[in-house]
This record gives C-alpha cells, structure tokens and sequence, in this order.
C-alpha cells in the first residue's frame, strides 16, 4: 500500500486540488468553495471570492494531508477506463437521484404545506425543489439513454466527426451542470445554509439535513464528469 504526496499550491486550481487530494472535497463542501463547476479557477481566487485567506485555507488543507494520508487507491477514478467511471456513476449517483429525489420531495411538500404560511420563504423552497428535481432526473435520462453510450461507442470506434459531435453533446451537459450547481446555491441562500429555525419540526429538520446531502452528492457527481470523464474527449 503506497502513500502518494499531493503537490499544490495557491496558485493550483480548485478542481486539480481535489483531483489530487479527494479528501479536499469535504473542507471545501464545508467552507461553500466550489470544486465541480467553479473548479476551474485557482485556489487564490476562489478564496478571495468569499473573503478567505488562501494560505490559511492551504495550511488548513495540509493538515488534512497530514492526518488524511493519500493512498494510490483514492484516486482510482482518476485513472479508471470510461466504463468503469460510467458505471459507478450510473449504479451510485443515478440511482441515488431516483431513490431519493422523490422522498426528498415529499418532504419538501409536506413543510410547505405544514409550515408555509409563517414561513413564506418555503414556497420558493418548494419552486426550486421541484425545478431541480425535474432536471437532474431529465438530465440523468439523457445521459443513460444517449450520451454515455455516445462515448462508449467512441471508446470502441470513433472518429474525428463523432468526436466533434461528442464534444458538442459534452459541452451541453456541463451547461446543465452550471445550471443545477445555480439552483443549488439558491436553495442554500433561501435555507439559510440549510439552518432549520428554532421551532422547527423533526420533518423540517430532516428535510434540510436531505437536502444538504443532496448537495454533497451532486457536487462529487458533477465533480466525476466534469473533471475526470469529460476532459478525455475534449
């Protein structure tokens, strides 16, 4: 078992950072750095943009080295075929929208209606929900139905017209990704950081506890295409 020595610095882009150290997707979820669709930009200037001193955040992330030991197999993703990567998207970021989108979103409903009338800011809670819902589930669909199969084809077979047009298909999904990435920031401004008020039930509680984790999921999912599986055609 090999121990690798991550190499970055303030300078290394966000996304590069977690490419290298996985475990920096955890301090960079908790401090709202994005590594997914804003990850390409360098760790100074995404610290700058939310008012963190970069050293402090690379001595912070060095900590995390130290007591987090990078293994060969942390980064197994990194270089794993294109089928491999798609499979283990399908089989654990898919699946996990299918099954939890709509529980998810029952309790959404059930909050709006229990707790919207002193509480205006959950119908737009529940707008942006459901907006979000209906597109990861549409987006994952087409990803199943025509994209990945695009680029497995490509892997067997492909040329430079394929290419061109497997470029093209890539390029929308990353605006897709930009778009839900959107939707998630403002469901963490309407929540408050996902904060339930004070008087706040177990089911509105358990709601934003869900809908953090939703988050999480869909950064490291956006994280595996746009950083890992997309760049291989581009």
């Amino acid at each position: 078992m090999s121990i690798k020595q991550p190499l970055f610095n303030s300078d290394t882009m966000v996304r590069d950072i977690v490419l290298q150290f996985p475990k920096a997707a955890d301090y960079f979820k908790a401090n709202k750095i994005d590594f997914c669709c804003g990850g390409a930009k360098p760790l100074r200037s995404a610290a700058d943009e939310l008012g963190l001193d970069a050293g402090a955040v690379l001595g912070d992330l060095y900590k995390l080295v130290e007591e987090h030991p990078i293994l060969e197999e942390d980064t197994v993703w990194n270089e794993a075929s294109s089928e491999a990567l798609i499979g283990h998207i399908v089989s654990k970021h898919h699946r996990y929208l299918r099954e939890e989108l709509p529980l998810i979103g029952q309790n959404v409903a059930k909050v709006f209606h229990a707790h919207g009338g002193d509480s205006p800011h959950l119908a737009e809670l529940y707008r942006l929900f459901n907006q979000l819902k209906d597109e990861l589930l549409e987006h994952t669909a087409k990803e199943e139905a025509q994209d990945f199969p695009s680029i497995l084809a490509y892997e067997q077979k492909g040329d430079e017209e394929s290419l061109a047009a497997l470029r093209g298909a890539l390029h929308n999904l990353e605006e897709e990704h930009d778009a839900a990435g959107n939707i998630l920031r403002q469901l963490r401004a309407v929540t408050g950081d996902f904060t339930p008020p004070e008087h706040a039930c177990t089911t509105y509680r358990l709601t934003y506890t869900r809908l953090e984790e939703l988050e999480g999921m869909t950064f490291e999912h956006v994280h595996l295409e746009n950083n890992i599986l997309f760049p291989r055609y581009q």
